[in-house]
């Protein structure tokens, strides 16, 4: 029983540590409007991995991608 604990939590960790979205939390703007909390990608200088480009699903909203992969539109 404890070596099943121990690998349960060893195995949250590893997903945990290996995610790559990140979490925004909600927070006030300055002129008092509220902005909801949102996943998102982690930064980089690409967009092919962006929930937001054509071809990929965002698993948070179920949405799926609709900007260019480049911003040139091919």
């Amino acid at each position: 029983m404890k070596k099943m604990i121990i690998l349960c939590l060893g195995l949250g960790l590893l997903v945990i540590g290996t995610a790559d979205a990140a979490y925004t939390r909600g927070h006030m703007r300055r002129n008092g409007t509220y902005v909801s909390g949102y996943h998102h990608t982690t930064a980089d200088k690409t967009r092919i991995n962006n929930y937001s480009t054509r071809g990929n699903y965002n698993p948070y909203t179920g949405k799926t991608g609709t900007k260019p992969l480049t911003k040139y539109g091919y």
